[in-house]
Formats: structure tokens, C-alpha cells, sequence
């Protein structure tokens, strides 16, 4: 009842402020779905849609599913935005409706950067469901509605999200992460390898088409001219909005032999570019890498089939993939086959990651900890990568 007032007054200020026409739906909820209505379908159209997305944060809200569905899937509109224009766009605009100590945030909630204190110290500090709950509250109720209407038209206006296709909610992943699956013990973002496997300008086979290309193997972008963003930041940010937190790095400088007495540290996305079979050297070293058992790592081969050259030499060029990474094809061929867009490589990405995952999970060492008197038995840990790694945070992360 209380969202729904929330919601019916909110729509009028932005009905207020816009130039909508009378009639027209400022905004939707998905309470509003009726009984016998196809509600996946119809929430996912409305998703693929909106102009802005309005969390309703609360501890409950971060503990739904369904909630970290819907984020993911606005979220990746908004990564999509960005991948095409080069351009940030940030078009989630949270309102409090119980406040959430800063470290129960997910990391998605956690990168928002938003001003809360501007809609008024009683809304910080009793959300939007302690102010319109308690009459002596009301003119703080409505002045954080007005701020949060002004801030959705704001929005709306200046970051222009554009439409996606809706998505099948029985294969989204929540952006909020499967803590059930987790460490018990860890906090924070999970750790995941983002390799890639690309030459660069400097190294590019006889005659290749050097649009795709830059300096490093992380520039390569298959997807050029409709993205215009490197295909690996991509993969970060849609694995950050998967609760990840994304090293970056590239097969030629971080290819190091397995030490079969050592656990992973971490689960690994490996993206191969097919061009990069053309030289001897990383083609042995990758079969190098094939032959040694890891099971968390997934392996993604974008072939963008717009790429008229690429396209000619599909043939030679897959025969070399096949001969090269039998076993990796051999786990994953929906990966293997050829991701042709950005967007079926952000539908592949979820799968991929969580098988990685779960391979991990099985082959990371599990060690127990010594139990006191006073603590009493505890879950055995999964030993993953140092949080604070400065490698990880700098020499080999780049951008």
C-alpha cells in the first residue's frame, strides 16, 4: 500500500514536470501486473524500455532474486549505452526506502554515485518509508518525493538509454550474487581473470585490418564500427554488475605455466580472437595451455560475421581454433561456435562465468579453520586470491 501511494505520487510530480500527454504512464510497477498477464514477458518489455530504473533500496530488496534480475537487466542497457557511444550512462536513480548500512551494499549499489543528503537529513536517516508512515513527517515525505521526481526527469532528459531486447527472466542472473555459493566467510566482490587473446597494431598477420586493433591485446574491439568500446571492458563491467571484481590481462604477458601442487586462485574468462592463431609462437603456447588441465576457465571466441575479412578466412581460421584448444571447445561449444554480437555476448557472458565459477568452487583448495572453545566448529573457506593485491589493482588492470 505504502509503495503504491509512493508510486501514484511520484508519477504525478513527473507528469507535472514533463510534457507528457494526459493519460500516458509516467512510469510502471511491476505490482501492477494483472492475474493471467504474462508477467516475465511483460516486466521484461518494460525493462528493455524505461528511460530510468528506481530502486526502492531496503536489506529485503537486496535479498530478492527477482530484484537483482531486474537490476542486471537494466544494467546492461546501460553498459550496452556505453560500449556504443563511449559515453557513461547512468540512468539508475535509488531511493531509500529503509536505510542499508554502506557495507551491506552489493557492489552494483555500492558504485552508485548519488547524493543522498539532497533530498533532506530525515530522509537519510528513516528512508522514505519512515517518513510516510509517520504523519509529523509529511512535509519532509514531500520534499523528498518532489527532489527524487526532479532528479528522474533530470535523468531522463540527459542520459538517453537506448532500447534493448527483452530478456528471458529464467535465464538472467541477479546482480546481487549468489552469496549461497560463496565464500561464508568472504565479503566484498568475487575475483575473476578477464584474459584476452588478441595481437595488436604492431603484430597483426599480413594484410589483417588494423580498425580492431590498438596497442595493447586489450584494445581489441570485434564488434567495431557499432561498438566503440574494447570488447574486455565490456566483459568487466558486465561482470562487476555480476558481483565480480575483474582483473584484465593478456595471454601474451600472463600466459604462466600451470603448478599442478597450486589450487586457482580465481576463475578465469578467456576471449580469443581467431586472428590470433596466425602467429607460431602464441598458437603453441595456447595448445600449451589447452593441454593443461583447467577446468575454471571458460573459454568465449567473439567472430563478428560483419567483418567481411574475417568472415573470408572463417574457414582456415576455424580449422586453427579446433586444432589448437581441442579440449576448451570440447566443454563449451556454444562459446566455441562464434559469438557475432555484442549482444549475444552479453547473453553468453552469465553462462560462461558461472560455469568458470562453479569448476572453481570444485578445484579451489578448502582448508578448516582451527576451532577455539569459545567459537566452536566452524565452515571450512575457500582460499582465493588477496582482496588488496596491488597487482591486481594496477600493474595489471588497465584501461
Amino acid at each position: 500500500m505504502w509503495v503504491e501511494r509512493l508510486f501514484r505520487d511520484l508519477c504525478g510530480h513527473v507528469m507535472a514536470m514533463t510534457d507528457l500527454p494526459a493519460g500516458a504512464p509516467a512510469g510502471f510497477m511491476d505490482r501492477e501486473i494483472r492475474s493471467g498477464e504474462g508477467w516475465s514477458e511483460r516486466l521484461a518489455e518494460v525493462l528493455a524500455t524505461c528511460r530510468v530504473f528506481v530502486p526502492l533500496l531496503s536489506p529485503r530488496y537486496f535479498a530478492s532474486e527477482m530484484c537483482g534480475k531486474e537490476w542486471y537487466a537494466f544494467a546492461q542497457r546501460e553498459i550496452f549505452h556505453q560500449a556504443r557511444s563511449n559515453r557513461p550512462a547512468e540512468a539508475i536513480v535509488p531511493a531509500l526506502w529503509v536505510p542499508v548500512p554502506p557495507e551491506q551494499l552489493p557492489g552494483p549499489a555500492e558504485g552508485l554515485q548519488f547524493n543522498h543528503r539532497a533530498f533532506g537529513d530525515r530522509y537519510v536517516t528513516d528512508g522514505l518509508y519512515g517518513l510516510i508512515k509517520l504523519r509529523k513527517f509529511a512535509e519532509e515525505y514531500e520534499r523528498a518525493v518532489y527532489e527524487l521526481a526532479k532528479r528522474i526527469v533530470s535523468v531522463a532528459d540527459a542520459t538517453a538509454v537506448g532500447p534493448g531486447r527483452p530478456l528471458d527472466f529464467r535465464q538472467v542472473p541477479s546482480a546481487f550474487g549468489t552469496p549461497d555459493r560463496a565464500d561464508p566467510l568472504s565479503t566484498g566482490p568475487r575475483p575473476i581473470q578477464i584474459t584476452v587473446v588478441a595481437p595488436t597494431l604492431h603484430d597483426l598477420p599480413p594484410g589483417r585490418d588494423p580498425q580492431y586493433y590498438g596497442d595493447m591485446p586489450q584494445d581489441w574491439n570485434p564488434y567495431y564500427p557499432d561498438v566503440h568500446r574494447p570488447l574486455a571492458y565490456v566483459a568487466r563491467d558486465l561482470v562487476r554488475s555480476l558481483y565480480y571484481r575483474a582483473t584484465i590481462v593478456s595471454f601474451d604477458h600472463d600466459s604462466t605455466p600451470l603448478d599442478s601442487k597450486r589450487a586457482p586462485t580465481r576463475p578465469e574468462l578467456l576471449i580469443v580472437d581467431r586472428w590470433a592463431l596466425e602467429d607460431d609462437e602464441r598458437r603453441e603456447q595456447l595448445a600449451a595451455f589447452d593441454a593443461e588441465d583447467r577446468p575454471w576457465v571458460s573459454v568465449v571466441v567473439p567472430f563478428n560475421r560483419d567483418d567481411h575479412q574475417s568472415r573470408g578466412a572463417e574457414g582456415v581460421l576455424g580449422a586453427k581454433l579446433a586444432e589448437t584448444l581441442p579440449t576448451k571447445l570440447g566443454q563449451g561449444r556454444a562459446a566455441a561456435c562464434g559469438v557475432p554480437s555484442m549482444e549475444a555476448f552479453g547473453l553468453l557472458l552469465p553462462q560462461v562465468v558461472e560455469a568458470a565459477a562453479q569448476q572453481y568452487l570444485r578445484h579451489a583448495r578448502v582448508y578448516p579453520p582451527n576451532p577455539s572453545p569459545s567459537e566452536g566448529q566452524m565452515w571450512p573457506r575457500l582460499q582465493g586470491a588477496p582482496t588488496s593485491s596491488g597487482s591486481d589493482r594496477g600493474a595489471r588492470e588497465t584501461e
